[in-house]
């Protein structure tokens, strides 16, 4: 079992964790995973790591409530315990002195940019930040991220907070107001809608993008490619090969259909844990 130490709602329906797994604190590295199962009846679900703390031997998750298992989650309290915590999973991102990088974060994928922000900044770049929320309730890391940042930008769709519209537009209005190349690689971690417009955009300025995807997973061994995506027309397993892929060589139709195959059963799933929870 490992304890939870700390948990907060920074945002609407976001919630923080900061978990007990020294051995996980030790060898994460920005970009990786854990997969957790709450107890022994549970689905077991991805979670990126946002933050570690290696003296005190804990890790910080971001787990947004969308359905069943995150919504239990959510129900948890400082104190309790979560049944298994696997990991450091995945490949770490690619991180070295690029020069510019331009890191663009939308919803709970900001939490997941934070680390890989953080030791792009450790390496000297100049980093240019975009991050979009649905509204101002849903922003989350804004300072953390701002203090990593040569340049900072922040929207939400209704407005209600910095700039009115989409990452996809600030996007748009610095490669059209640049003179220069934007930035020498573009990384790009949110909703799977917004990942394909970004990667659409920065492939037209032939600026080189990754992305960070996770699709469905179950064991995040490789051995049971439910997390199967198609890259270039190869596939590969999210888990083992990524979560990070060239955005332009994402099979963005292919991604987002796999993600849709399991809607009607979870929402089911959710209905049903709320009505036993509600009785």
């Amino acid at each position: 079992m490992f304890k939870i130490l700390g948990k907060t709602e920074p945002a609407t329906n976001i919630n923080k964790f900061i978990i007990e797994v020294p051995e996980i604190a030790k060898k994460v590295l920005p970009g990786q995973f854990v997969i957790l199962r709450l107890h022994e009846k549970g689905e077991r679900i991805p979670i990126t790591i946002a933050d570690k703390d290696k003296e005190k031997g804990t890790i910080t998750l971001f787990v947004q409530e969308v359905g069943k298992t995150t919504t239990e989650m959510g129900r948890l309290k400082t104190g309790d315990a979560i049944l298994d915590v696997v990991g450091p999973l995945g490949v770490p991102s690619h991180i070295e002195n690029f020069g510019t990088v331009l890191c663009v974060a939308g919803g709970v994928g900001v939490a997941v940019m934070y680390p890989i922000a953080k030791a792009l900044k450790e390496k000297n770049n100049k980093v240019i930040s975009v991050l979009g929320a649905r509204s101002k309730s849903f922003v989350i890391l804004e300072n953390e991220i701002k203090n990593i940042s040569d340049e900072f930008y922040l929207t939400t769709d209704d407005g209600s907070y910095g700039q009115k519209g989409f990452v996809s537009d600030v996007l748009k209005n610095l490669l059209a107001t640049c003179h220069s190349p934007l930035a020498n690689i573009v990384f790009a971690i949110g909703p799977v809608p917004m990942m394909k417009v970004v990667s659409e955009i920065t492939k037209q300025h032939n600026l080189k993008t990754i992305v960070s995807l996770n699709p469905v997973m179950v064991d995040g061994t490789g051995m049971c490619g439910a997390c199967r995506v198609s890259i270039g027309g190869v596939t590969k397993f999210a888990c083992v090969d990524g979560p990070d892929f060239d955005g332009h060589l994402v099979n963005w139709n292919e991604l987002t259909c796999r993600l849709s195959l399991f809607k009607q059963k979870e929402k089911e799933s959710l209905d049903y844990y709320c009505k036993l929870k509600s009785a």
